[in-house]
């Protein structure tokens, strides 16, 4: 992905598949690029429900024999799913893929300052363009519940307090901009000539 460089980039991990917006997002940090990805909740893992629960549960078996303690460590919340899926498409033992690592943070739902900053999409990461249609497909979310994440409710709940809130910023956005191009219009007479003046000058 040839992207400009930007202060942040927000991605909203809705209805992307989650190896290739990983994929994606390992480019943009190993360039220097600091990433958010956020409702890592809501993203889509392609295959049955019922088949990635059986390879998760799979996943779940392998540990080291010598000190179990040592790991594999089987992250359950879809955050740390999706950053263990992205730490494996980058060389993180090297200082350079550690400090990758430290330009990524991952997130369930849109928490604060993130909710009132833009946010953008993959396209070759979307699963509406990149799985066929009638494919079977399933959500993160789900997966990590069935296998033991317990914040799914509290998510869904600070989600919709979260929508409602943003909901009236639009509704007040767009009263604003109404009323100021009412004003505009009711003003024009008078400020044609200065509109002149400044077309003169090149604004």
């Amino acid at each position: 992905m040839s992207a400009p460089f930007e202060k942040v980039y927000i991605v909203d991990g809705k209805g992307h598949l989650l190896g290739r917006l990983a994929a994606t997002v390992a480019k943009l940090i190993l360039s220097g690029q600091r990433v958010v990805v956020v409702r890592c909740e809501e993203m889509n893992v392609s295959g049955s429900f019922f088949r990635n629960k059986i390879r998760y549960h799979k996943y779940l078996h392998k540990r080291t024999l010598v000190k179990p303690t040592h790991g594999p460590f089987h992250f359950r919340a879809p955050s740390r799913i999706f950053y263990r899926a992205l730490r494996g498409m980058i060389p993180h033992k090297t200082a350079r893929g550690a400090k990758a690592l430290e330009n990524v943070k991952v997130f369930e739902g849109i928490p604060p300052p993130y909710d009132k900053m833009k946010r953008m999409v993959v396209p070759q990461a979307l699963r509406v363009l990149r799985l066929k249609p009638g494919r079977k497909y399933t959500t993160l979310g789900r997966i990590s519940a069935e296998v033991g994440w317990k914040y799914q409710d509290v998510v869904k709940t600070l989600e919709a307090k979260r929508k409602i809130r943003s909901q009236a910023f639009y509704e007040r956005k767009k009263a604003l901009a109404k009323l100021e191009a009412k004003a505009t219009q009711n003003k024009s007479s008078e400020l044609e000539a200065i509109n002149k003046e400044l077309s003169t000058l090149g604004y």
